[in-house]
């Protein structure tokens, strides 16, 4: 019986061991390159780009999407806005380097008072909250519950509304009792690590993915156990929470712009995207015709323009989006089978070493369906009209 039950442990903590060992090795390759602050009793991470002499933009706060990290929107505009703002990247809480805190922080209002609190301690009154993905549902929140500190509201690819159907299976595993742990701590890296580039491809599909996207950002690091958990606990709240406060966006008050692809394959543009256009007054719906989940890398011209025109600068958002995709429709005719772009020269390069890793554990079996991975089947499965 000793030797049977020898054989059944001895693969587990050696998968156990071989995880532990990977999520150092995650760490090592994107070691933390912002500052942990204390919210109250728990500390969350930040890049803080303080307000350069010259800024012509309001502060500017990034929220990142699900599974991911600050470095996603660090890489994405960071370069594009040096020397014209004040900007705060944020790891939410539980993710990247932020620590979790309490049971508050598994649901968005709890994550945006954490950064209202955080931008609090980093002297920042008020700011552009930009929200990309599943941050689109925590700076909806934020508007609501912290309009004295919303300059305006900046969604991009946003999660913020009901969907059809419910989350993939590892979301459901990682969060039940024991099992979970074992999930977490023994299976996860190496699941993870075999869908990296199938993963990462579909965040940006139909569009190519930076060459250098997966070196640049991080994605490894929601492989570790914690973190893993923290975006499952997240991704089981979301439905029940966007659910009852959908109902609410009529309230905010807040310059609102919401930029999203007509071939998001992640998150359904006619249900979240139209859907804060219709219930935010006077917001305005940017549609970058060609553009899937990453408006944020594709469409940053659109991202900064829109930035501008939040502060109070006139700028004609639906003209310079159709530049965009001109400039798309000839990238993609110039391109050739055998390159891919990389990102900007201008955008810092972080890291190296990442090949062992993955963004987006949001990241999908496709097809699928009614499943929020935030996953789209096809155009007439997910209802498109």
């Amino acid at each position: 019986m000793l030797a049977e039950v020898s054989a059944l442990l001895a693969p587990l903590a050696a998968a156990i061991g071989y995880s532990t060992y990977k999520a150092r090795q995650f760490e090592h390759a994107y070691p933390n390159i912002g500052e942990l602050t204390d919210v109250g009793g728990y500390r969350m991470n930040a890049v803080h780009i303080k307000r350069p002499e010259n800024a012509d933009l309001p502060a500017l706060v990034f929220i990142h999407g699900a599974s991911g990290n600050l470095l996603d929107q660090v890489v994405a505009f960071r370069a594009a806005l040096e020397g014209r703002a004040e900007m705060l990247f944020v790891d939410r809480p539980g993710h990247g380097y932020s620590e979790r805190g309490g049971p508050e922080n598994a649901i968005p209002s709890g994550q945006a008072d954490a950064i209202a609190r955080l931008m609090e301690k980093r002297g920042i009154e008020k700011a552009i909250i930009v929200g990309h993905s599943f941050g689109g549902a925590i700076a909806a929140a934020f508007g609501l519950r912290h309009p004295d500190k919303t300059a305006g509201l900046l969604f991009l690819a946003p999660a913020t509304h009901p969907w059809p159907g419910g989350i993939d299976w590892y979301y459901h595993v990682a969060t039940t009792p024991v099992v979970g742990w074992l999930f977490t701590h023994a299976i996860v890296v190496p699941l993870g690590l075999r869908r990296l580039e199938r993963g990462t491809l579909n965040v940006f599909r139909p569009n190519p993915r930076p060459a250098d996207y997966i070196e640049k950002t991080g994605p490894s690091l929601v492989l570790r156990p914690s973190a893993f958990h923290n975006n499952a606990a997240d991704f089981k709240r979301l439905l029940a929470y966007v659910q009852e406060q959908s109902l609410l966006y009529s309230q905010i008050t807040a310059p609102t712009v919401i930029i999203t692809g007509d071939r998001d394959e992640i998150v359904w543009e006619h249900l979240h995207s139209r859907g804060l256009a219709r219930d935010i007054l006077g917001s305005e719906l940017i549609t970058v015709r060609g553009v899937g989940h990453k408006p944020d890398y594709l469409a940053t011209d659109v991202a900064v323009a829109a930035m501008e025109k939040i502060s109070g600068k006139p700028r004609d958002l639906q003209a310079i989006a159709r530049k965009a995709e001109e400039r798309l429709a000839a990238a993609s005719r110039d391109r050739t089978v055998a390159t891919a772009p990389s990102l900007a020269p201008a955008a810092p390069r972080v890291f190296s070493d990442a090949q062992n890793t993955l963004q987006h554990l949001e990241l999908h079996n496709y097809p699928a369906k009614n499943r929020m991975s935030f996953d789209r089947p096809d155009a007439d499965q997910a209802g498109r009209r």
